[in-house]
């Protein structure tokens, strides 16, 4: 695989975390080409390497993905030969990512001051379920409470049901995104001061920040909102319609303009015109009815037929997709969005490509997770310059 020069291969990240929320936003950074040494307990290392419901060859199917563009060095962060190994990363690091309970790097003596008199230029992005402040910092935080507590999970799901939640880890994904974009921002502000800083991510923080208007609907009119299936309320048609087949379809045409192409394509042009369907408010107020006179004529309609129509017509329309539904799309494959690699224990894997793409520097599936500890030689004698000796006795000890 070609490597091109990537916008962050100027930068090197010390990678503490494990599990999910940390190793994501490393991953994120690895995508465009940081250099993330990933530090992992020598015994077993990160519990994603054995996290996931498949596992051919006893391996997990997670790991080549968020360990992706990395390297794996082993260290016993609660010895103190392994703390010092640390610092001497940090000596030639721009960023210590890490998603530990606060005041966990402060027992290990690297807390950010500890570590700033060392590299006063050292950004240390820290991800945890309630930020390093407040009186919840210090509980146990993991990605479905920052979901409840962050609002997501109280309005998605069924009206008739409790809660649910995403089929992915979107509270550890939502955190791991905000910790990349303040991380850059960290970077971005250290030219201009030439000093690091906290980056301080919270999962609950996280998933409150995509809530839209919530909170100023309650505060000033007393809406809360509430579950309402694959709908929100008051904006129609915007929902899942049936297909001959049995095939669901979602279609949206809420805006006015594009409620009128759909009620063209329906044959139904006099539609626009009904009282009840002529604004986005009046269809809002009336959607039970829009929604059954759509879905009685998506009802006898094929499904790529139906696509096909709606597509020409000008109306946001789809398939709701699985794996192997993308995997066939020929827009998925025209834009490279599926990458193929080639992993030692796996042989051929496909992953998710890097997104968003940049037009002159975009980013690049290097490599898949490495093995545990794979990096110890390059990083540790080829970085730190420790001899044959040091390096022996280190592994002796179980620091390494």
């Amino acid at each position: 695989m070609t490597v091109r020069t990537m916008p962050l291969s100027d930068v090197r990240v010390v990678e503490l975390g494990q599990l999910l929320a940390g190793p994501f936003c490393g991953q994120l950074l690895g995508d465009f080409g940081a250099e993330v040494i990933k530090v992992e307990d020598p015994a077993k290392g990160d519990p994603m390497r054995q996290w996931g419901r498949e596992k051919p060859y006893g391996k997990s199917l997670w790991w080549p993905v968020v360990a992706r563009n990395k390297k794996s060095v082993t260290c016993d962060l609660r010895s103190a030969e392994g703390q010092e190994l640390v610092r001497e990363l940090v000596k030639h690091s721009d960023v210590l990512l890490e998603n530990f309970r606060p005041g966990t790097l402060e027992r290990w003596n690297l807390a950010p001051e500890q570590l700033w008199e060392i590299n006063p230029r050292l950004i240390v992005t820290r991800v945890t379920g309630y930020g390093q402040t407040g009186p919840y910092a210090a509980r146990a935080g993991f990605g479905s409470i920052g979901e409840a507590m962050g609002g997501i999970r109280y309005v998605t799901g069924s009206v008739d049901e409790p809660p649910s939640r995403a089929g992915i880890s979107l509270g550890d994904s939502l955190a791991a995104i905000h910790a990349t974009l303040g991380t850059l921002v960290a970077l971005h502000e250290r030219e201009r001061s030439g000093r690091g800083q906290v980056v301080d991510a919270a999962i609950y923080e996280s998933v409150l920040a995509m809530m839209e208007s919530m909170l100023p609907e309650w505060q000033i009119t007393g809406y809360q909102r509430e579950r309402t299936g694959p709908v929100l309320p008051n904006v129609a048609p915007s929902n899942v319609y049936p297909t001959k087949g049995g095939e669901s379809v979602l279609i949206a045409a809420n805006q006015d303009t594009v409620f009128g192409r759909l009620a063209a394509v329906m044959g139904r042009p006099e539609l626009t015109a009904d009282p009840r369907f002529a604004t986005h408010s009046a269809r809002g107020e009336y959607m039970a009815e829009i929604d059954a006179l759509i879905a009685e004529w998506t009802a006898d309609q094929d499904p790529d037929e139906l696509l096909a129509a709606l597509h020409a017509g000008g109306v946001p329309a789809g398939r709701i997709y699985r794996a192997k539904d993308m995997f066939a799309d020929p827009h998925f494959a025209a834009r490279d969005a599926i990458v193929r690699l080639t992993d030692p224990g796996l042989g051929e894997i496909a992953m998710q490509n890097v997104f968003p793409k940049l037009s002159a520097t975009p980013g690049q599936v290097r490599s898949t997770g490495p093995a545990l500890g794979s990096s110890n030689d390059d990083i540790y004698r080829g970085l730190l310059g420790l001899d044959e000796d040091h390096l022996n006795r280190l592994h002796a000890a179980g620091v390494i």
